[in-house]
């Protein structure tokens, strides 16, 4: 039996297999554009390619692709055979260097945000050395960037890979000024904690808006939710145990490192944490966490929702970015020390993301910003739409204490014990956790919270990695000029606190106070996909990501556009699914009911004449008012759908749906829910928030 140490990575071309399969010389020359950034020769590529080949021929693969991340925020892959043909008829397999290197996959169909035109296919796929190529499903998948025939980025990755360099570059041209010449290389690590719900799959296939939208559009509140909070962290169920087993099981054999997982506050919610990766791997291994845990699920009879909100009424899934710069030689940026009020470097690092996170707080908004997680944000188990920075007490006292020019005192140690001699004593940490904050700093590393469930991390990472390279270079154009290092450094620190500080919030995020006190610092409040996405482009985020090489103007234009036709597309997909399943599966499972209950009052009237029929009166004229604005609702919303049609600008098209569209959507809802309660079970067209939410044993 093969333990998880003989599985784990056992269907990845990882630097082991790399080390086994090919000379020395090749070998190192790849180590060096993975580690470094070298550029990479052809004669070494076709020996990569034919060890990468022999490697997956050997483990079952007969097809390889270039795998991708398009502007879709999924995956994409082309399968070609590994075969070709032999003078005497048969097939011989061939993996060339050229064929590793670069694809040809039709770009005519990706979103590009008017970078080309439909008619205009070809795009090209480039090798990513630097996240390892693996076996799925029998087809050898390398990882890939995506870009146009004019070179323009159509994917996450390229941009994603594009920030990396930019806050290497900037992280180090700081360490240098500090002494060290050791440091070859400053990475960002990610941990992407993921939550998702499980529902039972022959109940999904009774949702059409499960099927189509990926969240319940109707659905009356059940009896009971997540009142009780016995779901968090609560037995695992047999049906979902045994799906986490394969999943790990299934994960560990990409070499993605599944760690933690466990039921989370909604019932049928759960997450899965993994251990730290450099960014790049850990955006290939979340997109692959995403579609595995799909796929698994149905083995299972279930389905995996990861939308953001699936279900009204109880909390819904996201997905903390858990984000961290570290050096080449095991060194992390954010990590305090004993000592912390004395470590410049630290704080001189800490004020960066601070600066970064105040200067482009609409960036980081926008970056996770999608139809779906605009449901989420801001409600009882998310942050809010506005951008604020936890710190906790010592970290906060320590830079009030440098804005005062006063000494730090220092913070207290304190023991924990718990009044049984035989539990041990512990230290206690010297700050909090804040659930409630968007940002925040939790020991050696920031946990951005506002995360969609089904988004790229890439797009998130992307934003937060410029932003702090552009701090970084600010930091560094002034210390290289300066006279006195430490003066300099010590002013720019204090300044840094003094002109960011309304950033800084370690309350409760959840209070409307907050957002009123909010205002009043001047911090952002966008609250939909509408209001923050147009921001991409404005005058000083263009500046910044271009000047940082991450985006090309057109690139970020592009975006606008291609995110804000996204969120048209898919309320309107929302609006449309709400009228069907109300014309075809509503209104007849009502009028049949009325029938049955107005049979009913017949009946007992024919055999008691004097019978009382108040409840059968009641439960028709009920249903009867509910069915008329039902059917008035509708028509106001095909009214609205066909109206959209008439719109060119996709902004204005936006604003027409958050401000209408939507609103109509949740009128409509509210009285099908309501004729949902007043109706029998057996009569109700599909499974109820009752079945979906505790179905699944």
């Amino acid at each position: 039996m093969n333990t998880v140490t003989d599985t784990f990575g056992s269907l990845v071309f990882d630097n082991r297999v790399m080390k086994a399969s090919l000379s020395a010389k090749v070998y190192q020359s790849l180590k060096k554009t993975i580690d470094e950034g070298a550029s990479l020769d052809l004669s070494v590529a076709n020996a990569v390619a034919t060890a990468m080949k022999d490697w997956a021929v050997k483990n079952g693969a007969t097809h390889f692709t270039h795998w991708f991340q398009p502007l879709t925020g999924i995956t994409a892959e082309k399968h070609d055979s590994f075969i070709s043909p032999a003078p005497d008829g048969r097939v011989i397999m061939e993996f060339s260097g050229k064929e590793l290197i670069k694809g040809e996959p039709d770009a005519s169909s990706f979103p590009s945000g008017g970078i080309r035109a439909t008619f205009e296919a070809r795009g090209y796929t480039a090798w990513d050395p630097t996240s390892y190529a693996f076996i799925k499903e029998k087809t050898l998948c390398i990882p890939t960037a995506f870009c146009s025939y004019g070179g323009e980025a159509l994917d996450k990755k390229t941009p994603l890979l594009r920030s990396m360099e930019a806050l290497n570059k900037q992280a180090l041209r700081i360490l240098r000024l500090f002494g060290d010449t050791e440091t070859k290389r400053v990475t960002t690590s990610v941990g992407p904690e993921q939550e998702y719900f499980l529902v039972d799959r022959e109940m999904y296939n009774k949702r059409k808006d499960l099927i189509f939208t990926g969240r319940t559009l109707f659905g009356a509140k059940p009896p009971k939710g997540q009142e009780m909070e016995d779901h968090y962290f609560g037995v695992i169920k047999p049906r979902v145990a045994a799906f986490m087993q394969d999943l790990n099981e299934e994960l560990w054999k990409l070499g993605i490192l599944a760690k933690t997982e466990h039921n989370e506050v909604a019932p049928a919610q759960h997450e899965l944490a993994p251990i730290y990766s450099t960014t790049n791997i850990a955006t290939d291994h979340n997109q692959l966490t995403m579609e595995i845990m799909q796929k698994v699920a149905l083995k299972h009879g279930l389905v995996c929702l990861l939308h953001e909100k699936p279900f009204a009424g109880v909390n819904g899934s996201g997905k903390h970015n858990n984000w961290s710069m570290a050096t080449d030689t095991g060194a992390n940026l954010l990590s305090p020390g004993e000592t912390p009020y004395e470590n410049a470097k630290f704080l001189l690092f800490l004020c960066a993301v601070i600066k970064a996170v105040d200067d482009y707080q609409d960036l980081l908004r926008l970056s996770v910003a999608t139809a779906g997680n605009d449901h989420r944000l801001g409600a009882n188990e998310a942050p809010p739409a506005v951008v604020s920075i936890f710190l906790g007490e010592e970290l906060t006292g320590i830079l009030e204490a440098i804005e005062s020019g006063k000494p730090y005192g220092g913070a207290k140690k304190t023991t924990i014990t718990l009044g049984v001699d035989a539990l041990p004593k512990f230290p206690r940490d010297t700050t909090d956790r804040n659930r409630t904050s968007p940002f925040a700093f939790t020991g050696n590393k920031f946990e951005f919270r506002m995360l969609g469930s089904s988004n790229s991390i890439s797009c998130a990472n992307i934003m937060l990695n410029a932003a702090v390279a552009e701090s970084l270079k600010v930091y560094a154009d002034r210390l290289e000029g300066a006279e006195n290092f430490e003066k300099t450094l010590n002013s720019m620190i204090k300044k840094t606190i003094k002109d960011h500080k309304r950033i800084l919030f370690n309350g409760n995020g959840y209070d409307d106070s907050w957002i009123a006190e909010a205002e009043r610092r001047g911090l952002c409040n966008y609250k939909t996909t509408v209001d923050c996405m147009p921001h991409l482009a404005d005058e000083k985020n263009v500046k910044m990501l271009t000047e940082q090489g991450v985006f090309t103007e057109k690139e970020i234009h592009s975006r606008v556009e291609i995110m804000l036709e996204n969120y048209c597309k898919t309320v309107t997909i929302e609006a449309n699914t709400m009228v069907d399943m109300v014309k075809r599966q509503i209104l007849p499972a009502i009028v049949e009911y009325v029938k049955e209950v107005s049979k009913e009052a017949n009946g007992k009237l024919a055999f008691a004449p004097a019978a009382s029929t108040v409840y059968e009166r009641k439960v028709v004229e009920k249903l009867s008012s509910c069915a008329e604005g039902i059917l008035a609702r509708t028509e106001e919303l095909e009214g609205l759908i066909a109206g959209l049609k008439g719109y060119s600008d996709i902004e204005a098209e936006g604003c027409e749906i958050r401000d209408h569209l939507l609103p109509k959507m949740e009128e409509l809802r509210a009285i099908a829910d309501e004729a949902e309660t007043l109706t029998s079970g057996k009569c109700w067209p599909f499974p109820t928030y009752g079945d979906l939410l505790f179905g699944v044993k």
